[in-house]
């Protein structure tokens, strides 16, 4: 654990000077300078201060074109981006103009150089991989691209040279601030160029490191691909806030290897379980090996390995990540954010549990074996023969072993997905916590779950099922309820649908609070009007995907649902058994 010492610089009184008299007066005289981020000018509007937590008027007065003058006066000129400096400090100086180009708003912002803030990732730096800091306004992205240019410089000796597009990393005028230690500062004369500066700064200086802030144009982007396929160390910064962010923006995915939309034949689509052909691909490496994302001051994600995370987001997993975060006393902690829906489901309740061997297979039932005709089957985990079944969503069956005997006797079942989506089969393996891995290898599998309607025109899989002897067990639809129904009979799990759902969001799409409240309200209806008292039910108008996953909720009860009405007032109506 290691401990942070911050020392700050930020020759504020630099900065106050160029202020207006009353409004510096009044700046020094509210006290709480090492908390000020900046001072807000506007004409004919007060003056504000403000600060990491607070905002406040510094005078009764409003601000005037004489004011904005005498400020605009003490400062560098202003480059193309409206930014200008005061020379040999990181203050930056930002105009609002009006249609005729008159200034008529300036947001002063205080530049501290904060030493000892890449405590929580100097091992990541020091590693020599290319680093992604992302992270909303204001949480320090600048400070710690500062800091780390100088670590690379002055403690590990690197040649590191800083791409400064407005001068906000090394400060206004031709000498850089001494924040940046032995690191060189390119400047950059407009915006546009910055991608121009990048390129030259490889060619002509031969830099080890570069660091550039604020990577916002698809040239950008391409220029940082090109400097990392050359060998050099890349640490810069971009607009979002998560990686997920960039997946969402065309002008930045180069960053992270760009963004593919691939067509899948039939066949591999039904090996993936997808419910369609069309999915997105990372079309290359990424240009970064990690990113940080800044969710606060002292509190950060980081992801070592951008290529694997960009591929489980694109699969709509959740990739984890390693969070690094500064305590009150300044200690350095780590710990691991686990994925919460890992490539290969393994329930932590059957650790330990899972058998030496294979479950004994099972014959198949001749029904079965005909190329001509594919039943639902139920595998009863015995040496029984299948039963045949030509409705499982609604057979029932007796003599079910409890989950706990069957958890005991067999360990953990592996199931191949057929045509069946592997996203909500994790999701319901999850939610009612079920001995069940997935596998991608037909030869592994104990069983194999199929859509009834991909396996009856697949004579290929049926083939290699019954040459293994594996059971098929094939369901209707591939919906959240079918597939828990199956999943439960499959096990022998007796079936009770009040006690299966452990979490609402397996029946939503997204994580919007409009479809959780009307699953609410859905659950609510049946297990307190519909069920015990055998009444029909009618729900609150829903748009057309929120009143899908309500049907699906349910189904899961084994109750049958209606929409009734005209948009926008179609509605969902419950009737009983």
């Amino acid at each position: 654990m290691e401990s942070i010492r911050k020392q700050v610089t930020d020759n504020l009184d630099q900065l106050l000077e160029i202020l207006p008299p009353r409004i510096k007066s009044s700046v020094e005289l509210g006290g709480g300078l090492d908390q000020l981020v900046e001072i807000v000018m506007d004409l004919g509007r007060l003056p504000e201060a403000r600060y990491f937590d607070s905002t406040k008027y510094l005078t009764n007065e409003p601000i005037t074109k004489e004011d904005l003058a005498l400020c605009v006066k003490q400062v560098g000129e202003f480059g193309g981006d409206n930014r200008a400096g005061i020379e040999r400090t990181l203050h930056r100086i930002s105009a609002i103009r009006n249609r005729k180009g008159e200034i008529i708003g300036l947001t002063c912002r205080v530049g501290r150089a904060v030493y000892g803030t890449i405590a929580m990732i100097r091992d990541l730096v020091e590693t020599g991989k290319s680093i992604l800091l992302l992270g909303k306004p204001g949480m320090g992205k600048t400070t710690a691209l500062r800091e780390i240019a100088r670590v690379l410089a002055d403690d590990l000796n690197k040649r590191v040279v800083i791409i400064d597009s407005s001068n906000e990393i090394a400060g206004d005028g031709d000498i850089p601030h001494p924040a940046i230690g032995r690191a060189r500062r390119m400047q950059v004369s407009r915006p546009e160029l910055q991608h121009q500066v990048m390129i030259e700064a490889v060619e002509n200086h031969m830099p080890e490191v570069i660091v550039i802030d604020e990577i916002g144009t698809e040239l950008e982007a391409l220029a940082a691909r090109t400097i990392a396929e050359r060998g050099v160390q890349l640490v810069g910064t971009a607009h979002g806030n998560q990686l997920a962010n960039l997946i969402k923006n065309p002008t930045l995915s180069d960053l992270i290897g760009g963004i593919q939309s691939v067509t899948l034949g039939d066949e591999e689509m039904r090996r993936r379980g997808l419910p369609q052909k069309s999915i997105l691909e990372r079309k290359a490496q990424p240009t970064f090996d990690i990113a940080v994302e800044m969710w606060e001051r002292y509190r950060w994600a980081v992801h070592d390995d951008v290529a694997g995370t960009i591929d489980m987001l694109l699969r709509d997993r959740d990739p984890g990540r390693q969070i690094r975060a500064v305590s009150d006393q300044g200690e350095v902690t780590t710990s691991e954010e686990k994925p919460k829906n890992p490539e290969v489901v393994r329930n932590p309740a059957v650790k330990g549990w899972r058998s030496t061997g294979k479950i004994k297979p099972i014959p198949l039932d001749p029904l079965v074996q005909s190329r001509s005709q594919v039943v639902d089957i139920t595998s009863k985990i015995s040496n029984e023969e299948l039963t045949e079944l030509d409705e499982p969503s609604e057979e029932e069956l007796g003599n079910l072993e409890t989950y706990a005997a069957m958890r005991e006797r067999f360990g953990t079942l592996t199931i191949y997905l057929y045509g069946v989506s592997r996203h909500q089969t994790e999701q319901v393996i999850q939610s009612i916590n079920l001995p069940i891995e997935i596998t991608k290898d037909l030869d592994e599998a104990d069983i194999v779950l199929a859509l009834r309607s991909q396996i009856r025109t697949s004579s290929k899989v049926r083939q290699v099922a019954e040459a293994r002897q594996i059971p098929i067990h094939a369901i209707k639809t591939s919906t959240l309820p079918q597939i828990t129904r199956a999943l439960r009979r499959i096990l022998h799990i007796d079936e009770s649908p009040t006690d299966t759902i452990g979490d609402l969001n397996m029946f939503a799409y997204g994580d919007s609070e409009d479809e959780i409240e009307a699953l609410e309200e859905t659950r609510l209806a049946v297990e307190q009007i519909v069920i015990p008292k055998g009444q029909p039910v009618e729900l609150l108008p829903r748009s057309t995907i929120i009143r899908r996953m309500q049907h699906e909720l349910v189904e899961h009860y084994q109750l049958r649902s209606e929409s009734y009405g005209a948009e926008p007032n179609r509605r969902l109506r419950i009737f009983p058994n």
